[in-house]
């Protein structure tokens, strides 16, 4: 039987959905860590199904590998994964079959999803997840959605928390870009605000998920977000995990909560690229490095996307303990693992972290092989 003083530790990885087989072995490097943890949360990137149809989006990443077959999700075994959302900018790709196919072969696993459903009440379903006594609650949402992608009442698709985005000229130069302004869709945030505060009244912790943000590009944090987190925090949630951007992004504290804006990359190869330069829009371009590259290497994404963590959090029936993160790098055969202080990429993916977060209030220190977040900034 729990006493009052039981506490479960989560551990939580940002993207996964390794399009090579066999999928299993991108865990290899990380199983031994998350396998210290109580419970275990990632991202889904992909759908795992023999149905839908083939993506026809006239802009935009999607295509062929955002579908995969069912045997392609061992890596979500290997991991031991007990909670995943499927809210992403991918799970709708194939339509409404693929996505559903994918909830019963995760629920069917005994697994735990959020983020996606049948219809708008399932996919905005908390997951309640009970562990030594304590009951912790998961929502996930997803802000990088195509027109009809969003679950609605009698439709298939995502929870949605979308954003309005709007331009405005910035410089004299030519070419520079313009001031990008984006504000959340308020119909969707006060959903989103009552849904936290329904699951805060089955659980004693509320952690939001949520797949927002810009990807590939290092620090930048869309305006729609901080507006998002806040709001979710006033109305009860207790952590935010964030993903989609491939690459760490700022670790913000707001009244004693704290917010992930993106935990990185966790165990994903990305598209096949030929050359080692790829661009966003027609605007930014990023090197990968060359031993990342096919034939040797099966990581394709940007440099600064190798550095990533897992967030680490200690939860009790009387709230969250504790909050840190454990360093993390990604190899040339996309597998990640941890780093310790005694390894230079630990400085480095701590100072790359600072960097990220310097424009967000928040506080680190080094405990051994984890950097905890100071909780007491207000």
């Amino acid at each position: 039987m729990a006493t009052e003083g039981s506490a479960v530790t989560l551990m939580a990885g940002g993207d996964i959905g390794p399009i090579i087989k066999p999928t299993e072995r991108f865990a290899e490097l990380i199983q031994p860590v998350l396998d210290q943890a109580d419970l275990r949360f990632g991202q889904c990137e992909r759908t795992y199904s023999t149905r839908g149809w083939e993506p026809q989006f006239a802009n935009g990443p999607g295509g062929n590998l955002t579908r995969l077959d069912p045997n392609m999700a061992g890596v979500w075994e290997a991991t031991n994964m007990d909670v995943i959302s499927l809210a992403s900018n991918h799970a709708m790709d194939w339509g409404p079959e693929a996505v559903i196919d994918t909830i019963e072969l995760f629920r069917g696993r005994g697994r735990h999803v959020i983020g996606a459903g049948r219809d708008a009440d399932e996919a905005r379903k908390p997951a309640i997840v009970e562990r030594k006594g304590v009951k912790i609650a998961f929502l996930g949402y997803c802000s990088v959605l195509r027109d009809g992608q969003a679950a609605a009442p009698g439709k298939a698709g995502i929870a949605p928390m979308r954003a309005h985005t709007y331009y405005a000229p910035e410089e004299f130069q030519p070419g520079t870009p313009p001031r990008i302004i984006t504000e959340p869709y308020e119909e969707d945030l006060l959903a989103l605000q009552e849904d936290i505060r329904r699951a805060k009244r089955l659980a004693d912790v509320v952690i939001m998920s949520i797949h927002w943000g810009l990807r590939h590009v290092p620090k930048t944090i869309c305006t729609y977000q901080p507006p998002v987190a806040h709001a979710a925090i006033d109305a009860g949630c207790d952590l935010i995990l964030g993903h989609h951007a491939h690459s760490i992004k700022a670790i913000e504290v707001y009244k004693g909560k704290v917010c992930f804006y993106s935990i990185g990359n966790f165990m994903t190869t990305g598209s096949n690229k030929r050359t080692a330069n790829t661009f966003d829009w027609n605007l930014i371009w990023f090197p990968i490095d060359k031993e990342c590259l096919p034939p040797h290497g099966c990581y394709q994404f940007p440099s600064h996307c190798r550095k990533t963590m897992v967030a680490k959090v200690v939860i009790t029936r009387k709230g969250i303990e504790r909050v840190s993160f454990l360093p993390a790098f990604i190899n040339p055969q996309a597998q990640p693992y941890v780093v310790g202080p005694e390894d230079s990429k630990f400085q480095e993916i701590l100072e790359f972290t600072e960097w990220v977060s310097d424009q967000h209030p928040h506080k680190f220190r080094v405990e051994g092989n984890e950097v905890v977040v100071d909780t007491s900034l207000q």
